[in-house]
């Protein structure tokens, strides 16, 4: 393992060639975390509820069914 590590890190490459592995190693590190919370049930994208705050409420506040107060 530390000979093919070795052999890595002395190998010279060109500059899109660096930025193609970088590129790729870090979208492949925010995939991997995004299947992560999409599987663990944590993404924000299905688990949006409101349940204080603004945006809890309708517009114009809570409507009741008493109409008397017009």
């Amino acid at each position: 393992m530390n000979k093919q590590i070795s052999e890595l890190t002395q190998r010279e490459i060109t500059r899109k060639e660096f930025l193609t592995i970088t590129g790729f190693g870090i979208m492949s590190i925010m995939g991997i975390g995004s299947i992560i919370k999409l599987l663990s049930g944590k993404s924000s994208i299905y688990n949006h509820q409101a349940s204080a705050g603004y945006g809890a409420s309708p517009y114009g506040g809570a409507k009741t069914q008493n109409s008397s107060n017009l």
